[in-house]
């Protein structure tokens, strides 16, 4: 297999800033990609992250918060989102609205702080909510850059973000006909969280393209499992599960698989971007019904023939952890095997979990 190149983060970062567009620093989960396009502001995403003194974030949160919020504000407080021109913070739970109202409240820095409201269901009413909260950051950006997107400038950044998670669909459901490992597969994935969604495109379309036209070698499935979570860090994980002989076939990862985000069909264009994010698959985060959650996970490992189910989580993540309960005893009842691996983000892949994966990966591997 060919090493992948991706630009890196910073690269990309420096080179939209050099073209005189601006930068969102964007915290996990949903937001609107094409509404920031629209005025030229590019959302890079902040996933913690890994492998940093998380020492100024605890100073001013509580012990239980998890890693993504802890390093993510230690990060800031350090000035290494300086570059961000904005601050986006979604309340996808309680620890992330916390965030923002540190930000807002007590810390408050340089850049504007931009809270999104998501909401807990899939009702007409939820649809409308989101369309406001999309008209109203509208708003706020139009003031703050002095810039007013037509709706042609709109429709365009939402046609082209449909594009590139229509190929980002297609990376994960053929997996297996593409010619890159598991770990570049995953870096491939996760690089739709800085990448413009044109660059995106020109990448993924030219290996989608070359395994189409029947070149790609293709990675061979050896124990076929599915993982869940919220974020999978390190990406070694995957080189670590290529040596137990374990191929991930699908994944339900917050901020992977949960982003499969279909093309949107309304007429209004803010309701189009705020029906994508409603449509997408069911998440803890968003409040979806466990039956829901549980109906998924089950068809997800029939469709794939996965053996068993991995919860990948980021500990003290309250949202992922009261789902876990009940989707593990539904799971039971679909003879699906499931385990639980909790992490922190500055731990690295630990022994322990390594040996946790390797114990489950064999049992599962027996199974018939």
């Amino acid at each position: 297999m060919e090493t992948l190149v991706i630009p890196r983060r910073l690269e990309i970062i420096r080179a939209y800033k050099a073209h005189g567009g601006n930068v969102a620093a964007v915290l996990p989960i949903h937001y609107p990609r094409a509404l920031l396009r629209a005025f030229d502001i590019l959302p890079v995403e902040v996933w913690g992250p890994p492998r940093v003194d998380p020492t100024q974030g605890s100073a001013h949160l509580q012990p239980y918060v998890c890693s993504i919020v802890r390093n993510a504000l230690a990060y800031l407080l350090d000035g290494k989102l300086d570059v961000a021109d904005f601050i986006v913070v979604p309340h996808t739970c309680d620890s992330l609205q916390g965030f923002a109202s540190i930000l807002i409240d007590f810390v408050k820095p340089t850049q504007p702080v931009l809270p999104i409201y998501v909401p807990r269901g899939r009702r007409m009413s939820d649809l409308y909510f989101l369309r406001d909260e999309f008209k109203s950051l509208y708003h706020t950006l139009a003031n703050l850059t002095q810039r007013q997107p037509s709706d042609a400038d709109l429709l365009s950044a939402i046609e082209r973000e449909e594009q590139a998670d229509h190929l980002l669909a297609q990376l994960h459901q053929n997996r297996q006909t593409i010619a890159l490992s598991q770990f570049d597969l995953y870096r491939l994935i996760r690089a739709r969280e800085y990448l413009p969604a044109e660059t995106f495109i020109e990448i993924v379309g030219a290996i989608l393209a070359v395994a189409h036209n029947g070149h790609a070698q293709g990675v061979p499935r050896q124990t076929p499992i599915l993982l869940s979570g919220i974020v999978p860090e390190p990406l070694t994980l995957f080189d670590a599960l290529t040596q137990m002989n374990a191929y991930v076939v699908a994944d339900d990862f917050a901020a992977c698989g949960r982003r499969l985000y279909p093309p949107g069909s309304r007429e209004d264009l803010f309701e189009r971007m705020a029906e994508r994010i409603l449509l997408a698959p069911p998440d803890s985060t968003r409040g979806s019904p466990m039956e829901e959650r549980l109906e998924h996970l089950v068809t997800l490992a029939q469709t794939t023939g996965a053996r068993g189910i991995v919860f990948y989580d980021v500990k003290f993540c309250e949202p992922e952890l009261f789902y876990l309960p009940v989707l593990r005893e539904g799971l039971q009842r679909a003879n699906l095997p499931s385990v639980v691996i909790e992490f922190d983000l500055n731990d690295g892949l630990t022994q322990q979990t390594q040996t946790r994966l390797e114990a489950f990966v064999e049992m599962i591997g027996g199974r018939q």
